[in-house]
Order: C-alpha cells, then sequence, then structure tokens
C-alpha cells in the first residue's frame, strides 16, 4: 500500500500546495450546535453520546476538493464532519460526503480517481481500468453528488465506513450512517458570489437552527462491514437529532489545529477491518503535519 506522506504529495500535485489548509476539504467552515440520541439508541450502545442526553458538537462544513480558492458553484463533492464532543473530555468523529455509494476499495484506486476527477475527459479512462466502480458512479450521478447544491443544509451526507455498536451486554450491531437535513426556515434573496454556500449558512443560522437527522442502517447476515463498497438493503432508522446553531470562528485560530478522524472512537463503538477507515488516519497525519 502507498505510504501516506507520497499519498499526499499525489492528491498536492492534483490541487497544488495551499500552506495551512488541508490536502481535501480545504476550504470549508466551523460551526456549533449539540446532539441528542433517539430512544433505543442506548440498548445498542453505551457510547457516552447515545445515551440520550445531549452533548455539544461541532461541525465542519465543506467543499471536497484541495483548492481553498475554488468558488462555491464548482462541481464537487461536499461534506458535513461531525464531532461529538463528550462530558468525560473524549469525541467521537463522524465524516460523511454527498456521495451515497464508495466506490474504491483500495487508497491506489482513490488516487486514481483524484487524477481523473481533476481532468474530467480522464474519467472513461479510470471506468475501463476499474470497471467494478461503474454501479457506484450511476448511484451518485443520481444522487447528484456533485452537483453545486443551493445550501450545505439541505443534502444529505453519508459517512463512507461501518461501526460497530456494542451494547452493555456485549452484543456487536454492525452500523452505517447518514445524516438527513430536516425542514427549517431559509434565508431570503439570492447567494451568488465564490462564498455563496458560506454566506448561504451563516444567512440560514441567523434565521433558526439547522438539524440534520442521524440515520443508521443495521447489517443483515451476509452484509460485509470491512468492505465500504458493499450494498446493504436494510432499512433506515431514526438514531438522534442534530441541531447546529452557531458559526464557530474561533476554531483553526492562535495555531489550533482542528482533525475530524473517522478511526476516532469512544467506549461502546469498535472500528471494522476496513483498509481504507485505517489509511484515512495516517493520511490525515500526514496532512496535519504538512499544516504545521
Amino acid at each position: 500500500m502507498m505510504d501516506p506522506d507520497q499519498a499526499i504529495d499525489e492528491i498536492n500535485a492534483v490541487f497544488g500546495k495551499h500552506p495551512g489548509h488541508r490536502a481535501l476539504h480545504a476550504k470549508g467552515g466551523f460551526y456549533s450546535g449539540e446532539f441528542v440520541a433517539a430512544p433505543g439508541m442506548a440498548a445498542l450502545s453505551t457510547a457516552a453520546h447515545l445515551q440520550g442526553e445531549p452533548v455539544p458538537i461541532r461541525v465542519r462544513w465543506s467543499n471536497g476538493g484541495g483548492n481553498p480558492t475554488v468558488p462555491d458553484g464548482a462541481t464537487d463533492v461536499r461534506g458535513m464532519a461531525v464531532s461529538f464532543r463528550l462530558p468525560d473530555g473524549t469525541a467521537t468523529d463522524l465524516l460523511g460526503q454527498t456521495a451515497p455509494r464508495f466506490p474504491l476499495r483500495t487508497i491506489e484506486e482513490f488516487l486514481a480517481l483524484t487524477r481523473a476527477a481533476a481532468k474530467p475527459w480522464k474519467i472513461p479512462l479510470f471506468l475501463a481500468r476499474y470497471p467494478h466502480t461503474a454501479g457506484s458512479f450511476v448511484t451518485n450521478a443520481k444522487a447528484k453528488a456533485i452537483v453545486p447544491p443551493s445550501s450545505y443544509a439541505v443534502v444529505t451526507y453519508y459517512p463512507v465506513h461501518a461501526y460497530g455498536w456494542v451494547a452493555a451486554d456485549g452484543t456487536t450491531t454492525w452500523v452505517r450512517y447518514r445524516l438527513v437535513p430536516q425542514p427549517g426556515p431559509a434565508p431570503e434573496g439570492r447567494f451568488d458570489g465564490p462564498d455563496r454556500l458560506q454566506d448561504e449558512i451563516l444567512a440560514r443560522l441567523s434565521a433558526g437552527p439547522v438539524r440534520y437527522g442521524l440515520e443508521i442502517q443495521r447489517a443483515a447476515p451476509g452484509d460485509d462491514p470491512h468492505d465500504p463498497t458493499s450494498v446493504w438493503e436494510t432499512p433506515w432508522e431514526s438514531a438522534g437529532t442534530l441541531s447546529i446553531t452557531a458559526p464557530d470562528p474561533d476554531r483553526e485560530t492562535n495555531g489550533e489545529i482542528v482533525v475530524f478522524d473517522p478511526t476516532r472512537v469512544v467506549g461502546g463503538i469498535v472500528l471494522s477491518d476496513d483498509p481504507i477507515l485505517h489509511y484515512r488516519s495516517k493520511a490525515y497525519t500526514s496532512s496535519v503535519n504538512r499544516r504545521v
């Protein structure tokens, strides 16, 4: 498997080097709010944020690319990262994106797609080389995963990986997540500038909280939690509500570096053996070292 430093080098070669910014999802903003788990989640996991009491959250909405100067109207996936801040000082993170199907099994495939996406005429060549990704491309196209949205707050985000929820009796339930927008007031007027998504979300928050439903999908017998490309057919169910209430402009000031890490879990949640999941944490460490 490719060394994480080399992977970041390849991503920088596509998007350019932008000191102080993330290698991917370089353009974004921080927000704060709270999460309340749905009744019944505590029976599935002992994790502190699933017990039903409100817990503070840190949210970052972002564009997927590695160039922070690209206008918000550009074609791209969007991201919603959430960090649940627990009473004992620990945290656990979810990182979602607007593509419902993850098409890739290896970091080499991911880097090949990153290079191809920078020059769309190369996408057919990518599909010819990796034909197993075609079904995911079709699903993501139908979901308009890379079409610029009118707001960060009106699209669904899909964390890529499955996690094991461990109950008090030791029973493990494998789950996948999605973050689904809830109805709420929208700001008046048009937002057309290069930072229109960030401008719109600030105006939206001034009118009231932005709410998202956290939903889970439980693995059925035969579903593979260790393969991010596997397709599950089980129904979605409510796991709780996120209420984002305000911008958090003090994040990443005075030298602070904020990292959302999909491998950061707490008691009551365990990681799968998904190789992409574990590689991401190493790549984030490389990216952070360069930001510092």
